[in-house]
């Protein structure tokens, strides 16, 4: 899949781009500062001859660049080198050319957890505050396609709480209430089964929903977990990564091709997975 890097002149996002080209993971085209870009391949020795490079400093034209190469076909997905997010998604909203769709923008985190026994998608801790009722739908409908672009025929969604029963005082258990309704009533696509509200002990705990007597197809065994703010999917994300040793990737979905957001703090290893990860998904779509 073609790739559009939006302010590629960083090094580490330089260093995992090239790399998913040697993998043929993804074939790259660079919009930034070509100067800078060329500097800091000499440095590294890294080999971006074969790529095309667009130049431009100014960071919103890159941004206009890199959303409109997606938009007519001439790139399949779009990465965020060193410009800010801002920016760049304000490109991919833009009205007249940008890649806006009915659905919402939300971030979705996928993990390779050592104690767990396959990967696990969190959703949404990196873009909305709380969400509402019908946003929540969106931001599973969106992690649905990433788990089926990995793969997952059944997908099973835990709407997290911090209980099982419903407390009108505790609107995340209302909503995921309500969530389930809809699902019982046939709103999600085939393969989907969503749940909830729950604990996070109870998605990913068959012991925990035994001792606890939680019946449920998604009990112990999520794909998806449903947080209903950004400090709870923030919080379980970090956890994950510093505690449990979690390898992961990220991706902002809901656009009309997957966007790769990658934090200055990820390791290098992590911004490849996430261009791996939004290769898959391009691929998919």
């Amino acid at each position: 899949m073609k790739l559009a890097v939006v302010a590629c002149h960083d090094e580490e996002v330089l260093e995992s781009v090239v790399e998913s080209s040697k993998l043929g993971i993804a074939e790259p085209i660079l919009i930034g500062d070509k100067e800078k870009t060329n500097e800091i391949a000499k440095e590294k020795a890294l080999d971006i001859s074969s790529f095309q490079i667009i130049d431009e400093k100014d960071l919103t034209l890159a941004a206009e660049i890199g959303v409109k190469l997606v938009s007519n076909g001439q790139a399949n997905f779009i990465m965020k080198g060193l410009v800010d997010t801002s920016i760049l998604l304000k490109a991919v909203l833009n009205k007249d050319w940008g890649l806006r769709t009915e659905s919402l923008l939300s971030h979705v985190m996928v993990y390779e957890i050592p104690t767990y026994s396959k990967l696990l998608y969190l959703t949404d801790g990196g873009m909305n505050l709380k969400p509402n009722l019908e946003d929540k739908i969106k931001i599973i409908n969106n992690s649905v396609i990433v788990a089926k672009a990995l793969g997952r025929n059944v997908v099973k969604v835990a709407c997290l709480a911090a209980k099982e029963k419903v407390d009108t005082k505790m609107e995340a258990t209302v909503d995921a209430s309500k969530i389930k309704n809809r699902y019982e009533e046939g709103e999600f696509q085939e393969g989907v089964i969503v749940d909830g509200p729950m604990a996070l002990d109870l998605a990913i705990s068959k012991k925990s929903a035994e001792v606890k007597g939680y019946i449920s197809e998604v009990a112990g065994e999520a794909d998806i977990l449903l947080v209903p703010n950004i400090e709870m999917g923030n919080g379980i994300g970090k956890s994950i990564t510093y505690f449990a040793e979690g390898k992961s990737a990220g991706i902002i979905m809901g656009a009309k091709a997957p966007i790769v957001l990658v934090s200055r703090a990820d390791t290098h290893e992590s911004k490849l997975y996430s261009i791996a990860l939004g290769s898959a998904i391009a691929n998919y779509l």
